[in-house]
């Protein structure tokens, strides 16, 4: 994704609320399968992660790895992460 790209998706993330939050429990099948069917219906997501900064740096990339995705930005506690749909 060039630079431009993630411009554009950083600006059309803005207005979006997370739909996914990730909590005490971390990073498990369930929510991994959530964050699947909120990519595959909406491509650009909002992720709230909540723990530490290193925890959730890691966190962010394991999704990303898990489902194809790419991470568009990291702030404080909200992941923002983009995966196009195959036409």
């Amino acid at each position: 994704m060039d630079p431009a790209d993630k411009k554009k998706l950083k600006a059309l993330a803005n207005t979006l609320k997370p739909i996914v939050i990730i909590g005490q429990s971390g990073l498990t099948k369930p929510v991994l399968a959530e964050i699947e069917r909120a990519l595959n219906k909406h491509e650009l997501i909002k992720i709230k992660i909540r723990a530490e900064r290193e925890t959730r740096q890691q966190i962010s990339h394991e999704i990303c790895a898990a489902t194809d995705a790419e991470l568009v930005r990291n702030i404080g506690q909200t992941a923002v992460i983009y995966r196009a749909n195959p036409v």
